[in-house]
């Protein structure tokens, strides 16, 4: 049995001490979260946004330029006492350039009042306390996943899935070997019409990018340019013009337009910078990651193309969506950046408009913008907003629990109904990440969950758990994050492994996860170790005394 150890007051502990690893800030990720909006995330919306022209884009330019939160107005007890908001307000410096005579007006204008975060990581909306709820969601990037054909055989597709912009899948046809592509779930057609729209490409350029990779028993370019009808690059920008407008007039004007405004103009296509840091990582790629780089690059398609074809041949393994690789948290700031973001682009529209109605030798920038649209997009997420909760107030433990909690659902996640049992189900990557324990009965069971007591997220969203690194089978005083994907390649002993005082390991064969999998390994082979017992519980479940003798469904 382990030693055991009073306190002052009197109780007995007969765990053993984690002395390397203490309890963390629990809700520190809130805290910097909103933090990071506030001093990063507002000026990416406003560099996004500028510079707002008129509709002709010769006469009038505006442009945000710095900004500041300046301390709320009331206090935090005020305002819950009043039912009011406790909210600071946002001032920007605006530019006005006139393009016709070159003069530029500079004012400095009220934003409108915003929800500020309390010392506590809640908002106080109309006297109530509320929680941000972070959404656990599946990452943009791009997925490999696979059906098996009446022959037995395994054929592949991908989904490349952007932050902001058209949606792109690839089939492949178990009858033909061709390579369809769908855009924004749009009627398919063959791959390579869609490359000859984009790279103004020959049949020979395309045979030459893919034939290191396209040389098995099925041809799959050939294929696909048999069933290719378009014979040269303006019948393929007709061709995927009208599977996205059908009805409309195709000429190879509009088409052009249309296609360079939808994967090629950033406002209207970005990856996002975990979408472009998914792709590089999925498909080996060293694109860096900047601004630029974040719309739709032609190297990322002949990437995408090869691996389905690579797949096919190989008969390889696909992305698992269910691992926590593949799904990141989005929290507080994100989730404000997003509806500051809406309101922003409906301030612009109204911006525009009174650009064309007034005088642009008079026009002052304070007659341009209108702040309403963004106070009440904000405004309307924290009032409405599915992950925007009454805080639950029954005791300490339970307001804590709830600025942990993890929601599957909300926009852009899945729903009660549709939600199957492996998105609910627990899963090896949740270990030492989400709480093992710790979900509600009924129609949200596996959809709402926890943070594990000693998670933390890093700077893409990615949950990432602690263990201490073993050189050379000893166990080492440093403390290493791992994040889901560099775990499946490690070989982690347990916790409760019994080590000499050196640190290395008693026994010859530990309990061991190698590849998530818990197995017995040698102890040489052993790369890292649990750096806490309790790592696998939530904050709540770790306050259970002997939780693996409770009665545990999910554990």
């Amino acid at each position: 049995m382990a030693k055991k150890h009073f306190n002052a007051a009197g109780r007995a502990f007969f765990s053993k001490e984690d002395a390397l690893l203490k309890t963390p800030d629990l809700i520190a990720h809130q805290k910097e979260s909103w933090k990071d909006f506030v001093d990063n995330g507002l000026s990416e919306i406003f560099e996004e946004i500028n510079p707002i022209d008129d509709y002709t884009g010769q006469k009038l330019a505006l442009r945000f330029k710095s900004y500041e939160f300046q301390a709320p107005k009331t206090t935090k007890d005020f305002a819950k006492e009043n039912n009011l908001t406790f909210e600071a307000p946002l001032h920007v410096q605006v530019e006005l350039t006139n393009k016709v005579t070159g003069e530029v007006k500079e004012q400095e204008i009220y934003l409108g009042d915003y929800p500020w975060m309390t010392n506590q990581g809640t908002f106080i909306i109309n006297g109530t306390e509320r929680v941000i709820v972070s959404q656990l969601i599946r990452s943009e990037g791009v997925y490999f996943n696979t059906e098996t054909g009446s022959d037995g055989k395994k054929y592949y597709g991908a989904k490349l899935i952007p932050v902001r912009g058209a949606w792109l899948e690839f089939e492949t046809d178990p009858k033909t070997g061709v390579i369809y592509v769908k855009i924004d779930r749009r009627r398919k057609l063959p791959v390579t019409t869609f490359l000859r729209a984009l790279g103004r490409m020959t049949n020979a350029e395309m045979r030459e990018i893919f034939a290191d990779v396209d040389n098995g028993d099925v041809k799959f370019i050939q294929s696909t340019l048999e069933k290719d009808q378009s014979a040269g690059p303006n019948e393929a920008l007709i061709e995927v013009y009208r599977r996205l407008r059908p009805g409309d007039l195709a000429t190879i004007e509009n088409a052009r337009n249309m296609i360079e405004r939808m994967f090629f103009d950033f406002k209207r296509f970005d990856y996002g910078r975990v979408g472009r840091y998914k792709i590089n990582k999925r498909l080996k790629l060293e694109t860096p990651n900047t601004t630029e780089n974040r719309s739709f690059q032609m190297e990322d398609l002949f990437e995408i193309i090869k691996e389905v074809i690579r797949l096919n041949n190989s008969q390889g393994e696909v992305d698992d969506i269910d691992s926590l690789d593949n799904r990141r948290v989005k929290l507080v700031g994100e989730l404000v950046a997003r509806q500051f973001r809406v309101g922003m682009l409906r301030m612009q529209r109204n911006a525009m408009d009174r650009m064309s109605m007034t005088d642009i030798e008079t026009v002052t920038p304070g007659q341009l913008v209108n702040a309403r649209p963004v106070v009440a997009a904000v405004r309307e997420f924290f009032a409405g907003s599915q992950l925007a909760q009454v805080m639950d107030e029954t005791n300490p433990l339970s307001e804590l629990s709830h600025k942990r909690r993890l929601s599957s659902m909300g926009p852009g996640g899945v729903t009660r109904d549709r939600a199957g049992l492996e998105v609910r189900d627990s899963h090896p990557t949740h270990y030492g990440r989400i709480c093992l324990v710790e979900t509600p009965e009924g129609g949200n069971v596996g959809l709402v969950t926890n943070l594990a007591t000693f998670a933390r997220i890093n700077e893409y969203g990615f949950i990432e758990a602690p263990y201490l690194r073993v050189v050379n089978g000893k166990v080492t005083d440093e403390v290493v994050y791992l994040d889901a994907d560099h775990e499946m390649r490690e070989i982690i002993a347990d916790a409760g492994s019994k080590l000499n005082e050196d640190g290395s390991f008693v026994e010859s064969q530990v309990s061991a996860r190698k590849n998530l999998i818990p197995s017995q390994v040698s102890s040489s082979e052993v790369t890292f170790m649990d750096a806490v017992h309790r790592q696998v519980l939530g904050a709540a479940a770790s306050l259970i005394p002997f939780a693996e003798r409770d009665r545990i469904d999910r554990a």
